[in-house]
């Protein structure tokens, strides 16, 4: 640069390096709001949607069942057998022996409803003391089939329970494999019975 009569004008070096760092972090700085808005809908395409975290938590009214009746609920993708069982459905789930059984114990992660392993007997699988309240994930632990049995007129299997169509496992009236390659039985979610009846499952 020059004068107004044209003698050479030298710039000062802490001026250059001035503007060079100054250039620098300008460079920098939006290179980093280039990162974040590139990597956010990343980010944030992660996180469960809203209709996703409204079904972590499910609340049914089951006053209106009657003994017997058995329905099934979503909950995050997932069928729930819910049964109000007979009493002779109570009494034959009651009636079994461990022994007898393909899988004999629940872990916390099979039965969140418990802090660590528990026999698989059927007191320690319902709901309540009585045991008429049974609450089941309706998927079979072979490959992830959903059992039949929660309509009228579905097979139940060869204890009165649930039959997977997929390859031929059979549940008994507590959700318990009997008989099949299914390797464990149905898993039970994490819930809650209240007495009025609402049951609510999740956390």
């Amino acid at each position: 640069m020059t004068n107004s009569d044209g003698t050479l004008l030298e710039i000062d070096p802490g001026t250059r390096e001035s503007r060079r760092d100054f250039l620098y972090y300008a460079a920098g700085g939006a290179g980093a709001v280039a990162t974040g808005a590139a990597i956010w809908p990343l980010v944030n395409a992660m996180n469960p949607s809203a209709d996703v975290l409204s079904l972590s938590r499910v609340r049914v009214d089951l006053s209106g069942m009657e003994r017997g009746q058995r329905i099934t609920v979503g909950w995050q993708g997932k069928p729930v057998f819910v049964w109000r069982r007979s009493q002779a459905s109570i009494d034959a789930a009651r009636a079994t022996p461990l022994e007898a059984l393909v899988d004999q114990t629940d872990s916390a992660r099979e039965n969140p409803n418990h802090s660590g392993m528990v026999p698989a007997l059927d007191q320690n699988r319902t709901a309540d003391g009585a045991g008429e309240w049974l609450v089941v994930i309706g998927i079979c632990t072979h490959l992830g089939c959903v059992p039949v049995g929660q309509r009228s007129g579905d097979a139940l299997g060869e204890y009165g329970g649930w039959f997977c169509p997929c390859h031929g496992s059979h549940y008994d009236t507590s959700g318990r494999i009997r008989k099949g390659p299914a390797p464990r039985n149905l898993d039970i979610p994490d819930y809650t019975l209240a007495d009025d009846l609402t049951l609510t499952i999740g956390e």
